[in-house]
């Protein structure tokens, strides 16, 4: 699963940017292995504790409540002292959470380990990020976050079929997250392989990184703004899918096993996909024709996902959703990478993070306000419309202002 034989970057030799490649998909995998098993676990855990549908989704959306106000100021943490140690330490801080989940039952341990769970998968996945687009350029750079996500695509179709058969056995949450826990250790120990550029450390003020720096970038970079606005969809998108289609299926009767099934059903799907993501983006005209058809499949994907309880219809509508996740955010990481310099990649990367944790907490709160009205027909309809109106505004904008995506 190497992408390229040659890193695309002048500064890494190809056995340090291979190895590198390797050791960050390996921990990252088992850092998506533990966060799609939340997906899972946490929603059917809160309704067998009785929650009710705006209980469901304040538990759900307080995963995403820290990296809000962390992830530009880690993007200067990861800068300053590289993506190894920070790697490490969030895999820690990992740990920590799902010890908490499963030492301390019912909702005060829910919310503690989701909070920390989620600053520790903000600081996993910047560090990754951040060391993955120093290895190359262009279509080089394309492969490597291609495989890089399908890795994390594994992942993501392994958890929820592990936490589907943790939950089968039991009523309440069982060993499910103490198995979870084992998992973000593993991550933390291959961690301690990173060479080279993954352990260089920059110096940098903090006018460089902090808010003010990454909102002028924002507003005067239209790489920038393509990237986070088409974060900010296509995790709307997910956000939703991901936190409700759980308890969406539960509230059919369905198993524990079959929820998990269907949720590791896009995860494959985007896996499968995102290997060609360089060859798609050259059959297809381009990463702007490419990135308004995820976008595309990702909205049909929610707007026709409340009006049928069968579970065939349901994953054809999770195979859609797979797809537009597969091309969605590899697309939008490459396209940031290579908008901005190196010294500012972190920090930028941090913000593009903080846009998809702000959209992480709010969609299972919105959501779960229009469920109570009108039911999960209705949520998951006015979802699916709400992204592709979105997605249609946002490309007619950047045409208007000029903007060139086509590479």
């Amino acid at each position: 699963m190497n992408p390229e034989s040659s890193s695309g970057n002048a500064g890494i030799t190809p056995a340090e940017a291979k190895r590198n490649f390797f050791v960050v998909c390996f921990a990252l995998t088992f850092c998506f292995v533990v966060y799609s098993m939340l997906i899972v676990a946490v929603p059917v855990y809160t309704l067998r504790l009785g929650a009710s549908p705006l209980i469901l989704g304040s538990v759900l959306s307080a995963q995403y409540l820290l990296p809000l106000v962390c992830a530009i100021p880690l993007g200067g943490v990861v800068t300053r002292y590289g993506g190894r140690v920070t790697l490490i330490v969030g895999a820690v801080i990992m740990v920590a959470g799902l010890l908490a989940m499963h030492f301390w039952p019912g909702y005060g341990g829910l919310v503690t380990g989701q909070l920390l769970v989620g600053l520790a998968h903000l600081q996993m996945v910047l560090s990754a990020q951040t060391i993955i687009s120093n290895l190359g350029t262009g279509p080089v750079l394309e492969r490597y976050f291609g495989w890089y996500a399908t890795w994390l695509s594994g992942g993501q179709v392994v958890g929820p079929l592990l936490a589907g058969a943790l939950l089968d056995k039991t009523q309440g949450a069982g060993q499910v997250f103490l198995a979870m826990a084992g998992f973000a250790l593993l991550a933390a120990i291959a961690g301690f392989w990173l060479t080279g550029q993954a352990r260089e450390r920059m110096s940098v003020e903090r006018k460089e990184t902090g808010f003010r720096a990454q909102w002028a970038l924002l507003l005067g970079n239209r790489g920038v703004q393509l990237s986070v606005m088409v974060t900010v969809l296509g995790m709307f998108a997910l956000g939703v899918y991901g936190s409700y289609l759980p308890a969406y299926l539960e509230s059919l009767e369905m198993s524990a096993v079959v929820i998990g099934v269907l949720v590791s059903l896009r995860a494959g799907v985007s896996m499968l996909i995102r290997p060609f993501i360089a060859r798609l983006i050259s059959a297809v005209g381009g990463r702007e024709p490419a990135l308004l058809l995820s976008l595309g499949t990702l909205s049909v994907g929610l707007l026709l996902l409340g009006i049928s309880g069968q579970v065939v219809f349901i994953g054809m509508l999770s195979v859609l959703v797979g797809i537009g996740a597969g091309l969605t955010q590899p697309l939008s990481m490459v396209v940031l990478a290579e908008s901005v310099d190196k010294a500012r990649r972190a920090g930028a990367l941090g913000m593009r993070l903080m846009a998809n944790r702000a959209v992480h907490f709010l969609a299972p709160l919105a959501f779960g306000a229009v469920l109570e009205l009108g039911g999960f027909g209705l949520a998951f309809a006015l979802s699916g419309l709400g992204v592709g109106v979105a997605a249609v505004y946002l490309f007619r904008f950047l045409r208007r202002q000029g903007t060139d995506i086509r590479a």
